[in-house]
């Protein structure tokens, strides 16, 4: 389980520095710069627990999966920002973004968390 923690959390790293460097296009900065948190490495290594819940769902629709797994990222990330923005170390906020939760969730994020989870799956298997 370690070594897929380890899988995990380097993978979601990588994920946010290719998406926070493809969104500083959005801010017209060339340089694409890609930032993350070692907060994040933890937090992404959660999700070797995708591995196991795969197995139970294998027969589910490939829809049904990625419903339930953005579901746990949602949750994840939830409890994550809460945690660590009652500590005042939170490297995320969503406050200003639309359809955001207490400002550690956006919901306008589910395609994606969808897609990470897919992704998560086949990396774990």
């Amino acid at each position: 389980m370690m070594k897929n923690m380890i899988r995990c959390g380097i993978c979601g790293w990588c994920l946010e520095l290719l998406w926070t460097g493809f969104l500083s296009l959005c801010h017209r900065d060339p340089k694409l710069k890609g930032q993350s948190s070692l907060w994040m490495f933890p937090i992404y290594g959660m999700a070797a627990f995708i591995g196991p819940l795969s197995k139970l769902l294998k027969k589910w629709s490939t829809f049904a999966r990625g419903l339930v797994y953005t579901c746990c990222i949602f949750f994840t990330e939830y409890c994550s920002g809460s945690f660590l923005k009652k500590h005042n170390s939170c490297p995320w906020d969503y406050s200003d973004a639309p359809f955001q939760i207490n400002g550690v969730i956006r919901l306008d994020y589910a395609p994606l968390w969808f897609t990470t989870g897919l992704l998560y799956e086949k990396l774990l298997r």
